[in-house]
């Protein structure tokens, strides 16, 4: 492991912070920052964040969903996850709700697969993968609406979606993510998997905001 690559948290002095734009699901936010010698205005995407969950049976095989997208056109593959949109609910416990309600699932053991800022340019979501393993059936099927009516599901071979990733094949950034480290973890005895319930410093979250 190289030492000193690792991302810095960085708190510069808010000047002023407000909302621009009231989202459904998200809103605009925009900061003044003091930043070096001056002040910088910076316009994003105020997010919850959200949590992922690959998960693997015991034949190697990732549990996959296609769903429609309407911001890219796509009916693309996915990893189940969803928002952190419910007031002090704990991210493993939210990716627990959301492997029940899209796949049906359960798993006996939750290990820390990797966090991502999805788009660090233009949005505070970060986004935590767990890897979920020891997988049975949920006591009940949960039913499902809008993008989800139609969903289809499928048990793929990790080194297979591996392969569909680096054919660019498949280009969701949260699949890409968690089946590339399932297969690098995988390769290095799961040696590099962290605890689930190990501290997340990059979770988006309030910071000294107005407005």
């Amino acid at each position: 492991m190289i030492a000193d690559l690792v991302d810095e948290p960085f708190e510069p002095r808010i000047v002023s912070s407000e909302r621009v734009f009231e989202g459904r699901v998200w809103d605009i936010r925009r900061d003044v920052v003091e930043y070096g010698e001056g002040r910088i205005t910076r316009d994003y995407v105020d997010h919850s964040g959200a949590v992922g969950v690959l998960a693997l049976d015991a034949d190697d095989r990732v549990f996959l969903i296609r769903q429609y997208r309407h911001p890219i056109g796509f009916r693309d593959w996915e990893i189940p996850a969803g928002l952190l949109d419910v007031e002090g609910e704990d991210p493993l416990d939210a990716a627990k709700r959301e492997l029940a309600e899209e796949a049906d699932l359960v798993a006996d053991e939750w290990a820390l697969l990797t966090d991502v800022f999805t788009s660090p340019g233009g949005s505070d979501e970060s986004i935590r993968i767990y890897l979920a393993r020891g997988l049975r059936a949920a006591p009940e099927a949960f039913a499902r609406e809008d993008e989800e009516a139609d969903m289809l599901m499928r048990w793929v071979p990790l080194d297979e979606a591996v392969d569909a990733v680096l054919a660019r094949q498949v280009a969701n950034a949260p699949l890409q993510v968690a089946v590339l480290a399932a297969h690098a973890a995988r390769a290095r005895g799961w040696a590099t998997l962290g605890p689930a319930d190990a501290p997340w410093p990059g979770r988006p979250r309030v910071r000294g905001r107005v407005g």
